[in-house]
């Protein structure tokens, strides 16, 4: 299913990418010319945003689908009442309408997804119930709700498609610069692309950098933002506990990390901060507002 998923989610993004083209140059009757900066920069705002934006659209359905999230629309016993009644009451705290809320078979882990605050989705795994008492998993759904009221998927789709049409831009006018060029002044094609192909890798390292610095930073507010609304007792408290267990046990996919509860690479590469950190941050925003912790 996730590699029928992938395949979908390319053919998608090429297709947008030729259609908004074909739009362009039909419509504003603007030929593309990859040559010209005003072409090659419309070319690589097109190609740098279409594959976020759709998976920003697709993010509900992608989530559901690769998570495999049963979404709870009747709630089959005390559990997910609980779950549904406390996402709502965080909701109505956090002055966003209502998500969908779903539970997933995994190790335990939480995560917050959708196009917009009024169109999201709250799932934590199953196995949440098991390890943490009531308070806990309302400091972590808190925490998703935030990510939620912050506009985190939208802005993260902002910034990952600046990123993306800044390498795919800058990539190609460098290339269009050193590459030989014939007698009329065409670069070679070969090392055109070979040379582009190079310089995207190089540049994708220090975007995925910049973009995994603003996830850490978001985190940091999604958690101050679950103290305001639910205290810092259940988040301080989930965390804690989620620090002791081998971090390889608890990472959610690579497609889900960025809006979970926690996720692991390295420090530099990671869509979280270390929890040592996060927990210090907690009671750091706990004792501004008045709490003893």
């Amino acid at each position: 299913m996730a590699i029928v998923m992938l395949i979908l989610m390319n053919i998608a993004v090429m297709a947008s990418i030729y259609f908004s083209i074909f739009l362009i140059e039909m419509i504003f009757g603007i030929r593309l010319d990859p040559q010209s900066i005003t072409g090659l920069a419309i070319l690589a705002v097109i190609v740098g945003f279409s594959g976020s934006i759709i998976s920003l659209l697709l993010s509900k359905w992608m989530a559901k689908m690769s998570m495999g999230v049963r979404i709870i629309e009747t709630p089959q016993n005390e559990a997910e009442r609980w779950l549904v009644e406390t996402v709502a009451k965080l909701a109505n705290k956090a002055n966003i309408p209502m998500p969908e809320v779903g539970i997933f078979d995994g190790p335990p882990n939480a995560f917050a997804t959708g196009p917009s605050k009024s169109n999201a989705l709250v799932a934590v795994s199953t196995s949440l119930f098991d390890m943490m008492d009531t308070k806990e998993i309302e400091g972590v759904l808190a925490h998703e709700i935030k990510h939620i009221a912050n506009g985190d998927m939208i802005t993260m789709t902002l910034v990952q498609g600046v990123l993306n049409s800044l390498v795919f831009f800058i990539s190609r006018l460098i290339a269009n610069i050193i590459a030989p060029k014939d007698e009329e002044g065409n670069p070679n094609p070969f090392a055109y692309i070979a040379i582009s192909f190079a310089l995207e890798i190089v540049l994708s390292i220090f975007a995925t950098m910049i973009a995994m610095w603003f996830s850490r930073y978001r985190e940091y507010k999604a958690d101050a933002g679950a103290v305001e609304i639910d205290g810092p007792e259940g988040i301080y408290y989930a965390l804690a506990k989620l620090g002791q267990i081998p971090k390889d046990q608890i990472a959610l996919p690579a497609e889900m990390k960025a809006f979970g509860i926690v996720g692991f690479i390295s420090e530099l590469f990671s869509s979280h901060p270390p929890i040592e950190k996060r927990l210090e941050n907690i009671k750091r925003v706990a004792r501004e507002l008045g709490y003893n912790i």
